[in-house]
């Protein structure tokens, strides 16, 4: 970044149009720590008392129509059956949970009248309940009161298998919940539960109402007219929804906050791509906001020149990997492919998972590619800090690679592949479609020519990829080729859920209609083991060390290969305010204070 960028930035920090968090998480996109930068704001006479950007409007409404591209489109509005980001965040303009994790990580409460707390009373000591009190001024869209009841029949909903929610492992461990009055409930856990904020906040505790629902419990649960016509408290009112490509909203005139939201209307549009979406807010101003930039950092570099707008960065623990087939994506068994009772020929051989893992030129990735979008890493779960492995190296060697593929008997034919008896490491490596993946494709598959694996590049269009449709082979959770890429979001600041993802019971299968969140299909009674000890472990010290060593056999199996410890990028209008980005939450979670200058 030039000098002159740098000052115009420090000013906009000044003068209050730049929020400092984000100034902070810009310039540690770039290389520099946060001590620096706040020094360095410091020594320009920026205090932080003046950075905060305040809500402004004094009414609802006024504020005309918000534009925002979410270029991987939503093709579902229930959050309870959201199979990728797209779709939660599309849930989250109408929907709300008790609380949302701010970027700091903290609790912070939206249908709750308080967060709970031991001080305050509300957590028991021992971990096993947690009391919330709900705020009594919520109407659903519809009219109807928010209560109580609407609490119980979420944990009732989700927790069903019947119904095949996506958000099961957030309720299943909930042994009762208890309505106290109209508008307080106590959840009562089946063992001590130190993520006791899992159910009901954040990504995954977005509220449905019991009176629209209920008929649809269950086996039922896919026949819901309001799976895609939603009815929630959120500062939008549904309007309109063509899945893969819009999403309508209304101001909600009964909102519960005051004085929001700012705009009269919301129109997510979908499709196209990152770079496409970015030029639209950045370059010609068309749009206000963008999703997910996964744009190389020198376009993104040209596109700021137009000054309409800008790419902003928020810290996360989403991470863009590798993903090894544990399973036989080319057998069918009982009509299902990548079946758990068919073997991956040769994926289940720790050499070549070893060898893969080599073949990942991490720092030009991100060198080359990413920019500010992501930094190289060794390790699956890297935030909080806590929670990072040390004992993980991000290495590329290809010699390496080919030693250890020619001592377990891998050797090369006249054709340069590598081959033991009738097995050849020819390889499908899927993605979904974008220039950054693509690039990265390329990269890796002329590392691993060079140690005699051939890989076969497939690209998926990013609306099919990441779609809910479990008839379609090309959908992720399918994971119908050998190794696939993509971003994987941290949920919370708690990696419990996040580390789920490679615990035996939630293996992706036809019987689960793919809603199985363990997509490799890796199982491992040691890990399993150490999950369930982190679930209960109330001692934080001896809870993050169980993580480690999640995180650290995940990486040492090579059940995955990780890319790029991806920061949200988002594309911001220079006129749009209080945009707040969470790492830890929907980019669409304060919807309710954005506006625009």
């Amino acid at each position: 970044m030039e000098e002159r960028e740098l000052r115009a930035l420090i000013e906009e920090v000044r003068v209050g149009t730049l929020n400092r968090r984000r100034f902070v998480q810009t310039m540690v996109g770039l290389g520099l720590t946060a001590p620096l930068t706040a020094q360095m704001l410091s020594s320009a006479g920026v205090a932080h008392a003046q950075t905060k950007v305040q809500y402004a409007p004094t009414k609802r409404g006024g504020g005309g129509a918000l534009k925002v591209l979410w270029w991987q489109s939503p093709t579902l509005l229930n959050p309870h059956f959201a199979t990728g980001t797209k779709d939660q965040d599309g849930s989250r303009i109408f929907y709300e949970p008790l609380a949302a994790f701010d970027p700091d990580g903290n609790l912070v409460p939206i249908l709750a009248a308080e967060i709970p707390s031991i001080q305050n009373g509300a957590v028991a000591k021992d971990g096993k309940s947690v009391t919330w009190k709900l705020n009594k001024n919520v109407v659903w869209h519809d009219g109807k009161p928010f209560t109580a009841d609407d609490i119980v029949f979420n944990w009732e909903y989700a927790a069903d298998a019947a119904t095949a929610a996506t958000t099961i492992s957030s309720y299943k461990d909930i042994a009762r919940i208890d309505k106290l009055d109209s508008h307080t409930v106590k959840l009562t856990f089946k063992n001590p539960t130190p993520f006791w904020a899992d159910g009901f906040c954040g990504y995954r505790g977005m509220i449905i109402p019991k009176h629209v629902f209920e008929p649809f419990k269950g086996a039922k649960s896919r026949e819901a007219p309001a799976n895609v016509k939603p009815v929630g408290t959120g500062p939008y009112k549904y309007v309109d929804f063509k899945p893969g490509d819009i999403v309508r909203g209304e101001l909600n005139a009964n909102y519960h906050m005051p004085n929001r939201p700012h705009f009269d209307s919301i129109e997510m549009k979908g499709g196209g791509d990152a770079v496409s979406a970015g030029r639209a807010v950045v370059q010609t101003g068309e749009y206000d906001y963008a999703w997910n930039m996964q744009v190389e950092e020198e376009i993104m570099r040209r596109m700021e020149q137009g000054g309409k707008g800008k790419f902003e960065t928020s810290p996360s623990g989403n991470i863009e990997h590798i993903q090894c087939n544990q399973t036989d994506p080319n057998k069918e068994v009982d009509g299902e492919r990548s079946s758990l009772k068919a073997p991956h020929p040769f994926l289940t051989d720790p050499a070549v998972r070893q060898a893969l893992s080599l073949l990942v030129d991490r720092h030009s990735v991100q060198e080359e590619i990413y920019g500010r979008g992501g930094q190289v890493t060794a390790n699956f779960l890297n935030a909080p800090s806590k929670y990072a492995s040390k004992a993980n190296k991000a290495e590329f060697n290809v010699e390496k690679a080919n030693q250890i593929l020619e001592a377990a008997g891998w050797k090369k034919g006249a054709d340069g592949i590598r081959a033991k008896g009738d097995k050849k490491l020819k390889m499908v490596y899927q993605t979904s479609i974008n220039a950054p993946r693509q690039k990265t494709q390329a990269i890796v598959k002329q590392a691993a020519a060079k140690a005699g694996i051939e890989l076969e590049l497939k690209s998926i269009t990013a609306s099919v990829f990441f779609s809910s449709d479990a008839a379609n082979p090309d959908i992720y959770s399918r994971f119908s080729t050998d190794i696939q890429m993509y971003t994987t979001t941290q949920a919370s600041p708690d990696p419990q859920t996040f580390m789920e993802q490679f615990a035996s019971w939630e293996a992706a299968t036809k019987e689960n209609k793919y809603q199985g969140r363990n997509i490799t299909r890796w199982r491992n009674d040691e890990y399993d083991k150490l999950f369930r000890a982190a679930e209960t472990e109330l001692d934080p010290v001896k809870r993050a060390a169980l993580f480690i060593r999640m995180n650290d056999m995940v990486i040492q199996n090579v059940v995955v290969v990780p890319v790029i410890w991806r920061t949200k990028v988002q594309a911001v209008s220079s006129r749009l305010r209080g945009v707040e980005i969470s790492g830890w939450d929907n980019d669409t979670a304060n919807l309710f204070n954005w506006f625009r200058a």
